[in-house]
């Protein structure tokens, strides 16, 4: 997404964490997203960080006196949290970290730590949030004692000793839900503009094969007032299917997309650029109109920067509201420019392996989820000086936002649909002896046909952050705190309570029979195959399956 820039490094040592008194900042100072440039903190912009909770009162329930407030303002309030003890960031519903992390240890390797990305790995899993009636979100906040609780069925440790430099640290978990998706027949009708790779790495098997087998079964589930048009790219791009209505003329986009064959180069840029001409042109009015990408991203032809490459397009972005949602396929697959390709197209992505994983997200999410709920969504988490002295917000560091962007609705944020949820967690240590209020959540969105901006709050208490994490009621926590600790492992870092890899399987084990959740399994077995690679040995075979999306 346009103006925002990559933290200025990732945290790349076990327990490195930012103090946020007492010789540190909260986060750090922020970078401006237009220059790039480090700001002193509290240095203005076009929005003010949020409040914390009124009256600064302590308290604050685990899912978080959750009141809803439009801003509408000038966002002239002076009251504000110190801005060391902010932490703000564009919403993300991206998956494809954690479905590509899968398929890489499925085929026997290590996933490279550049390609880790905590959030989606976490954001790959149901929460239960409670949501919304309307549109919007509701605001969870609630968490446990890292490493606290009972151990694990492997190593029969208890308490403390069951995690990594615990201490005095806590998870505080910060849910973010949208309204559940309606049913297919009560959503507007979409129009899809497919972008296929057909270049010559496409012809390994699961590449253009799965992208053919995916369109086939999309076209089988759209309603007939829906439309798709067909790009394909290789050294050059071509249109293979104009927009056209799905009522009629099934057959032939069956056709269409049966007579894609792999044929030279990559040139990615031709192929959005053509796909986003034959959007524009199909545009339906009070339709969902969208731009699908499935490819391996392993550009090598035309322009390969994703900046340089969306810049071409903007246009068609900022003026008609086009977003792009990015599939990616293969072994070998170009991660990055993918995800700064959807970041910054106003959309986000995800990655199939076989055709389960392509029935998951071309049957049960694209058609329920081409609408969007929110436009330019942050949240901004306010902590109280007064009971925190350190946080860390695990991941999203090239979501990071400018503290005083957060209410400046020209700064780009994430775009969410229906349907979704969104995790944030943070590491937080709180003062010695002290209780009461802990962090006010906030997150800020456009409606997406008014543009107008709302706002929602939900706050957390001490009381609500000390309970013990594994043996506790929290179920769904613990399987977001077990994706955390999984991801930082891959990428060499360690959190406070992180458990070795073996006893993380276990774990993730035990909440797959108690949740009765397969994904959670498959998030076992995934952990696991990676412990084995680690000691040197051959993993046991593989699903190459993504874990459920929330």
């Amino acid at each position: 997404m346009k103006h925002r820039t990559r933290a200025a490094a990732l945290l790349l040592a076990g327990g490195m964490l930012i103090t946020g008194c007492g010789g540190g900042t909260g986060e750090g100072a922020s970078a401006d997203r237009r220059t790039g440039a480090r700001q002193p903190h509290g240095a203005t912009g076009g929005g003010q960080p949020a409040p914390p909770a009124p009256g600064g009162a302590p308290g604050g329930s685990a899912k978080g006196d959750s009141a809803a407030r439009e801003d509408g303002t000038d966002g002239k309030q002076r009251d504000i949290a110190p801005p060391d003890y902010l932490s703000t960031f564009a919403l993300d519903v991206d998956t494809a970290s954690y479905g590509y992390a899968r398929r890489t240890l499925g085929d026997g390797r290590l996933p490279e730590p550049g390609t880790v990305r905590p959030e989606e790995f976490v954001n790959s899993f149901r929460q239960g949030y409670e949501r919304p009636e309307g549109n919007g979100f509701s605001v969870t906040v609630d968490g446990a004692r890292a490493g606290g609780g009972t151990g694990g069925a492997s190593d029969g440790k208890s308490g403390e000793d069951s995690g990594k430099g615990a201490g005095d640290w806590s998870l505080v978990r910060v849910g973010l839900a949208t309204r559940a998706a309606r049913p297919s027949g009560e959503r507007p009708p979409a129009a899809l503009t497919f972008v296929v790779d057909i270049s010559g790495s496409m012809a390994e098997p699961g590449r253009l094969d799965l992208a053919k087998k995916s369109l086939t079964i999309l076209t089988d589930e759209l309603r007939d007032d829906d439309a798709v048009s067909l790009v394909t790219f290789s050294d050059e791009a071509e249109t293979r299917l104009p927009m056209t209505r799905l009522q009629g003329n099934r057959n032939r986009i069956r056709e269409a997309v049966e007579e894609m064959e792999p044929a030279d180069s990559t040139n990615v840029d031709a192929g959005i650029r053509r796909g986003y001409e034959e959007a524009v042109k199909g545009r339906r009015k009070g339709a969902n109109n969208r731009v699908v990408l499935l490819s391996d991203a392993l550009a090598n032809t035309g322009e390969t920067e994703a900046d340089a490459i969306l810049e071409r397009i903007g246009d068609a972005r900022r003026e008609h509201g086009i977003t792009l949602f990015g599939v990616g396929v293969g072994s070998d697959y170009g991660d990055a420019l993918m995800e700064r390709l959807t970041n910054k197209g106003d959309g986000h992505t995800t990655y199939i392996a076989d055709e389960e994983q392509a029935r998951k997200v071309f049957v049960d999410q694209l058609p329920a989820h081409v609408e969007l709920t929110a436009r330019d969504a942050k949240a901004q988490v306010a902590f109280d000086r007064e009971t925190v002295q350190q946080f860390r917000l695990i991941g999203y560091e090239n979501r990071k936002v400018a503290d005083e962007d957060f209410r400046d609705d020209g700064v780009d944020g994430g775009e969410v649909g229906p349907g979704h949820t969104v995790t944030a967690l943070y590491a937080v240590r709180l003062r010695e002896g002290a209780s009461g209020h802990v962090a006010t959540a906030t997150v800020r969105w456009l409606d997406p046909r008014t543009r107008k901006a709302h706002e929602r709050t939900g706050s957390v208490g001490s009381g609500a952050i000390d309970g013990a994490l594994w043996g506790g009621p929290g179920k769904r926590l613990q399987v977001a705190a077990v994706a955390a600790y999984f991801a930082e492992s891959l990428r060499g870092g360690e959190l406070p309570g992180s458990p070795g890899l073996g006893e993380l399987a276990s774990r993730a084990s035990e909440l797959a029979q108690e949740t009765e959740d397969d994904s959670v399994r498959k998030l076992a077995t995934a952990i696991g195959r990676a412990d084995r690679l680690r000691n040197g040995e051959e993993p046991k075979g593989g699903d190459g399956t993504e874990g459920e999306i929330g």
